[in-house]
């Protein structure tokens, strides 16, 4: 079985693009802060790659700010590719299968509440 469930903010934006047929697709970074503290008395995060495909990817893009708390669920998957230079890239990412949408922000960019509406689109993936 192979299944995921993480909570935790987005690195960055979330980068929305659109394969040739039309298809989006939306990458962002997810920081997951480990549930203890190293021995200088500070969390760490781990770092997880995601990418989410069709109108959940255009949801998250649309929805998902820096910083934005959330939880998603999916599937790990590993590929390769060549670059440019011949190299061959290992990736291993998480391909999100649903979310929930980010509490509501106040001005000072404290959340107002839980969770949001869940939003589960498995349809979307393109395999």
């Amino acid at each position: 079985m192979n299944k995921i469930l993480l909570s935790g903010r987005a690195v960055a934006e979330p980068e929305l693009k659109f394969l040739t047929d039309g298809k989006a697709v939306c990458t962002f970074k997810l920081a997951v802060r480990r549930d203890f503290k190293n021995k200088e008395g500070n969390y760490e995060s781990d770092f997880f790659s995601c990418i989410a495909y069709g109108k959940t990817g255009e949801l998250m893009a649309e929805w998902i700010k820096k910083g934005s708390l959330f939880p998603i669920w999916g599937k790990s998957q590993n590929r390769t590719y060549t670059n440019k230079d011949g190299v061959k890239v290992y990736i291993n990412e998480v391909v999100v299968e649903g979310f929930d949408f980010p509490p509501k922000q106040q001005e000072n960019n404290s959340p107002t509440g839980t969770y949001g509406n869940e939003v589960n689109m498995d349809d979307d993936t393109p395999f």
